[in-house]
């Protein structure tokens, strides 16, 4: 039987540490290791090169010209780094055809390459523009949040696949992009990379009678539920300040000064900011944290769980988020607040601060959840997808 041939559209691949990026490494090295032949178009580089596997193709244009300027308008703009990558995969395709095509719905990169013919095209859906409030802000910006979801919403349509994280996440996009129920769907977990698991497997939880620590790491966002974090640390510095509590301090992890919400000095003597860490200072802070508090309202690929999980560390999170409901919640290795408030979130944290044995408990439930999703399963599964979307686009044809 020979190798499937894939291709796989990335908005940046690492060294880039974002979501996405981190993402798309672990798909396209899952697919390598299956035995597909796996091959990634990424927009953050020139040239062509392997790595771990995979044959990583640059698309970035050269400097000046009219696309790069094009790229910074408004609506337009987000027609032109999709062109960018369809003419280059499309070339790629004619010489030598793909078997599958797979992109992010994320601001749709793959606009233009869905339209291949010939070329089954699957999306794997994280965070859908619209979620993010991608329609709100000044003029500009509601006119660009628009198109994109518009753009997204119609490149999925055109999908012979589709790839959710979990099934409420599936739920939610079918109906908000209105997705021919036909298509084959999957609904598939992302992996970790193997070198962070084994760097985090085996981390001693801290000993009860210390200081207790935790921490978040993301964004200053509404979506990274930033605000509920903030609201809960006021109210429970009050605790701490009253002896209703034990002293705790939250490390930040990507967080500066200028993000911080206006706090009185309870609460900013709790707080310990350290921006961007690189890989082995992010696995210390993880060894050195009682509990990860990850309050999202919607994560795309639930990473921030499934690394506190790799630690140990139990999680405190919302469940509004689907993905904390299937990684933390189903599992019990941390507690979920009800509601999206900063008080809901400090009623969570209270007893897991104020309870030594409940933490420890819900640590070995984090060890036992530890590892859920692995490479293995990224790869069988989305083979399994693509073969289903391949099925599908011939018997539409």
């Amino acid at each position: 039987m020979s190798r499937l041939r894939t291709a796989l559209i990335a908005w940046d691949y690492p060294p880039s540490a974002s979501g996405l990026a981190v993402a798309a490494r672990e798909i396209a090295e899952s697919l390598a290791a299956a035995g597909a032949e796996a091959h990634v178009y990424t927009l953050d580089r020139e040239g062509s090169e392997v790595i771990g596997g995979v044959r990583v193709i640059g698309c970035q244009p050269p400097e000046g010209g009219v696309g790069p300027w094009l790229r910074r308008r408004a609506a337009f703009g987000h027609l032109v780094a999709p062109r960018w990558f369809a003419a280059r995969i499309a070339a790629d395709h004619r010489r030598r055809p793909f078997d599958c095509l797979e992109a992010t719905n994320w601001y749709a990169p793959g606009a233009f390459a869905s339209r291949i013919p010939d070329l089954p095209f699957v999306t794997r859906h994280s965070t859908p523009a619209l979620s993010t409030g991608a329609i709100s802000g000044g003029l500009r910006d509601r006119i660009d949040g628009r198109y994109a979801c518009r753009l997204e919403a119609r490149t999925a349509r055109r999908s012979a696949g589709h790839i959710f994280n979990t099934q409420s996440h599936g739920e939610k996009v079918r109906a908000l992009y209105g997705l021919d129920e036909a298509a084959p769907q999957a609904v598939i977990g992302l992996s970790l990379p193997p070198e962070r698991l084994a760097r985090a497997a085996g981390a001693s939880y801290p000993p009860a009678g210390g200081e207790l620590r935790l921490l978040f790491v993301g964004r200053a966002e509404a979506r990274k539920g930033f605000d509920c974090l903030m609201g809960a640390l006021s109210i429970l510095a009050d605790d701490v300040a009253t002896g209703a509590l034990p002293r705790f301090r939250l490390d930040l992890v990507g967080i500066g000064a200028e993000d911080l919400p206006p706090l009185d000095d309870r609460a900013r003597s709790c707080l310990m900011l350290h921006g961007r860490l690189d890989d082995a200072a992010l696995d210390a802070a993880y060894r050195e944290a009682d509990l990860v508090v990850a309050p999202s309202r919607y994560e795309s690929f639930g990473l921030v769980y499934q690394e506190a999980l790799a630690f140990g560390r139990p999680v405190i999170g919302l469940s509004a988020d689907p993905s904390a409901r299937q990684v933390v919640g189903d599992s019990g290795a941390g507690l979920l607040a009800a509601d999206v408030s900063g008080a809901a979130l400090a009623d969570v944290l209270r007893p897991a601060l104020g309870d030594a044995d409940l933490r420890l408990q819900l640590h070995r439930r984090a060890v036992a959840a530890a590892g859920r999703f692995t490479r293995q399963t990224l790869g069988s599964e989305t083979l399994a997808l693509y073969e289903a979307a391949r099925a599908f686009r011939r018997q539409s044809a």
